[in-house]
């Protein structure tokens, strides 16, 4: 055993150039020395470089996507375009439409995507009008099947048109406007069609969120508003803008002591605005099976890109109407009929299946984030954190004060 112990030691000091011989031999010693360092900076770079396209190419390097990396190995790399966009393309060029793709192409980008049905039709066309005006790209989502019906209105040719029958603008948003297809846009305004816009204007509205680093926002409601849930949406007459309120009535007390949504760090489901950063994690949260997205909204402040009682807000400058007018899936069977005409001809009240399946798919976001958060043992919830900071701060001020009495 000895010998064969003195035999594998005399191996390991007399192979390999950068062992003893290296005493002998310095320049072998040096240049070992600087084929480590190559090998360190080369590997560095790659890591760095595959972080970089992680960011800025979606489709390419995304790991949940379903895309196998080996089956564009037969692909040079800088063909590919992981990148989409929008955008309406000409059969044929002219001078006039190359002119105006340069244009496009030196202006900021900003699109808005309705789900639309025909009995929406006159306050959807001046909702449409407003945007247009500002240079946005327009996408809407058919949720009755009906585009014919849209065709005599002279935007429409500009606009892009997708159907889907009995779909609601979360299913829509979640298979039609991936990152990576909206990537070239600053802003996303994922509105529903029944919003009055008598008092808003989109470019003072963008000015706003930029000035103030909103990354989520939404307009405020007129007071007036038929569909109000929460009270932070409600417009205030005396603010450009707002990002919580304070109000103890109702079962929800908004007091100095509030800690996030509906009281800060909140906008609703019926008119969000996103920035580019920002729809990229709101997209990621849409859960592809529970299309009514209830409960959503109360988690939209983890994609703030920061602190959410700072990157979300209301803008109460430029705010609009909610009609809260019920298309989807059509009107109430109780309207139309009488109870005992529904049960003889076992008439289904739509309006209320749709609240129960909303009200149990928000229980299954509320158990599926329960367990997500239990099973990812990395994931620290930031603004728990940030809760316990400023609670110590306080009592640190508290005892402060007492010590000065």
């Amino acid at each position: 055993m000895a010998v064969f112990l003195l035999k594998k030691r005399s191996v390991l000091l007399d192979g390999g150039t950068c062992g003893v011989k290296m005493r002998q031999l310095p320049f072998m010693g040096i240049i070992c020395i600087v084929m480590l360092f190559i090998v360190y900076r080369t590997t560095n770079y790659q890591y760095l470089q595959t972080e970089i396209e992680s960011r800025l190419d979606p489709f390419y390097s995304s790991k949940d996507s379903s895309l196998n990396m080996r089956s564009l190995n037969s692909l040079p790399r800088g063909i590919i375009q992981a990148r989409s966009d929008l955008e309406l393309k000409p059969l044929w060029s002219t001078t006039s439409s190359k002119s105006k793709a340069k244009a496009s192409n030196s202006r900021s980008h900003n699109l808005l995507a309705v789900p639309v049905g025909l009995k929406q039709k006159s306050n959807v066309d001046a909702l449409v009008k407003k945007f247009l005006s500002a240079n946005f790209t327009v996408i809407l989502f058919h949720y009755d099947g009906n585009v014919d019906g849209w065709e005599d209105l002279q935007w429409s040719k500009d606009a892009i048109h997708i159907v889907a029958h009995n779909q609601t603008k979360w299913w829509f948003a979640k298979r039609f406007l991936h990152p990576a297809v909206v990537s070239i846009y600053d802003y996303i305004f994922l509105w529903d069609e029944d919003l009055g816009v008598e008092n808003f204007h989109p470019g003072r509205y963008l000015e706003i969120v930029k000035a103030e680093g909103l990354e989520i926002s939404q307009p405020a409601l007129d007071p007036n508003s038929t569909g109000i849930h929460h009270r932070i949406t409600i417009r205030s007459r005396t603010n450009r803008f707002h990002r919580r309120v304070y109000d103890i009535r109702g079962s929800t007390k908004c007091s100095e002591e509030s800690e996030g949504p509906p009281c800060s760090g909140f906008v609703e489901g019926m008119a969000p605005v996103f920035s580019r950063s920002a729809w990229l994690c709101a997209w990621h949260l849409i859960q592809n099976d529970l299309v009514h997205g209830w409960g959503m909204d109360m988690k939209l402040g983890y994609c703030a890109q920061g602190d959410r009682s700072k990157k979300v807000g209301v803008v109460d400058s430029e705010y609009v109407v909610h009609q809260s007018i019920q298309t989807l899936g059509g009107q109430s069977s109780k309207k139309d009929t009488n109870p005992e005409e529904s049960v003889k001809r076992h008439v289904v009240d739509v309006r209320s299946e749709i609240r129960r399946q909303s009200t149990y798919e928000l229980q299954i976001f509320k158990d599926r984030w329960e367990r997500a958060v239990k099973q990812d043992k990395n994931w620290e919830d930031p603004f728990k954190a940030s809760q316990r900071h400023r609670q110590r701060y306080k009592q640190r001020r508290k005892s402060k004060v007492k010590k000065l009495r």
